[in-house]
């Protein structure tokens, strides 16, 4: 993907909401407004995406109207009491929800209440404030987003999909020798996969954050290319997430192997971990023969008949070892369809970079 600075997500929103709350409290300061309506709509207004801030600054405004309408119609009826603050809250809320404006309800609540102890004789006058205020929130957050330090998540996306593989291929390796050698699980292997999963879910987020950013700057057909094919990564790695979950949640009383077929798994255990660490998804000739093996052990474990099974007394058509190797296959599979879109990238590349190269040597030669 285009190297570019890489995106620090919390020290960079951080940043950018300083920024925008300077802004803000000085337009204000320079308008004669209050400030603190601003700046708590210019906090709230910092999203992760200039794509969520646009989209939820259509929402934030008439939030915020409904909000001060109510600080203003209650302030009249009330004072300032307590009256007022929990009327304000309550009907706030209720509109908002009922009007699905889900995403400013927090800030047209809190600015709405904010609102009762300013607003005095002039109601008319503090509503049209309120909402120049709002404005002036959603305007400068929305242009920082937009202008300053433009998040760029594929640096992080990139690392973390290379680094959830390896977590993945330990976790498939350590229950596989717990399988295999029939031990019972210490646990840590079900609260690893657990964090795989939502680490994996996270990083399916900053996919869906940086597509969204694509739609507000600009973007190669190489940067997108590059996109879909870590995209196309983070899914195939899902699909061998549930894999190795059925390992991980399969039940106890596993068959007991014989020493050959143990030394055999374990070997094949190792190829697959080795293959999953590789950034290239390597498959030696090794590993083929390993996986050669495997077949031929599944595949005479189908033709037995299904005596025993995964409970006592129960009747199954799927015997566990049967079951164990076909997870086994299956995570193979995938790393040999990662391996194959590996190559076709790596080809892709190359095409690409050849006329580059020709046309520099010919322009050498000219000159």
């Amino acid at each position: 993907m285009k190297q570019t600075i890489p995106y620090n997500f919390i020290g960079g929103r951080i940043a950018k909401t300083g920024l925008a709350v300077f802004i803000t409290a000085f337009i204000c300061h320079m308008l004669d407004w209050p400030a603190m309506f601003a700046v708590i709509t210019a906090i709230v207004t910092i999203e992760p995406t200039v794509a969520d801030s646009i989209r939820k600054a259509y929402v934030r405004f008439p939030a915020a109207a409904i909000g001060a309408g109510f600080a203003v119609l209650f302030t009249f009826i009330f004072g300032d009491s307590p009256y007022s603050y929990a009327a304000v809250s309550l009907a706030t809320i209720i509109v908002c929800h009922k009007l699905k404006l889900h995403d400013g309800m927090l800030v047209a609540t809190l600015t709405g209440v904010a609102m009762i102890s300013t607003v005095q004789d002039h109601y008319l006058s503090s509503f049209f404030i309120r909402l120049g205020t709002t404005t002036t929130g959603i305007v400068v957050s929305t242009a920082v987003n937009f202008f300053v330090m433009p998040p760029n998540y594929s640096t992080s996306i990139i690392k973390n999909i290379h680094a959830l593989y390896r977590r993945s291929g330990d976790i498939l390796h350590k229950r596989g020798l717990e399988i295999f050698n029939s031990q019972g699980s210490d646990g840590t292997v079900r609260s690893d996969f657990q964090r795989l999963i939502k680490d994996i879910d996270k990083t399916e987020t900053l996919c869906h954050y940086q597509k969204a950013e694509y739609r507000y700057h600009r973007f190669s057909r190489e940067d997108m290319r590059d996109f879909h094919y870590e995209y196309k990564k983070l899914t195939i790695l899902r699909q061998i997430t549930y894999h190795v979950g059925n390992l991980i949640f399969l039940p106890t009383g596993l068959p007991k192997l014989e020493e050959d077929k143990k030394k055999a798994a374990a070997a094949v255990l190792e190829e697959i971990k080795n293959s999953l660490y590789d950034p290239v998804f390597l498959i030696t000739e090794s590993h083929h023969k390993k996986i050669s093996e495997v077949t031929q052990w599944f595949i005479e474990q189908k033709q037995l008949n299904p005596a025993g099974g995964l409970k006592p007394l129960t009747h199954h058509h799927v015997q566990p070892e049967t079951a164990i190797l076909y997870e086994v296959l299956s995570i193979h599979d995938l790393i040999e369809e990662l391996n194959q879109i590996q190559t076709m990238e790596i080809k892709h590349r190359k095409l690409l970079k050849a006329p580059l190269e020709a046309g520099a040597q010919k322009g050498g030669e000219q000159a």
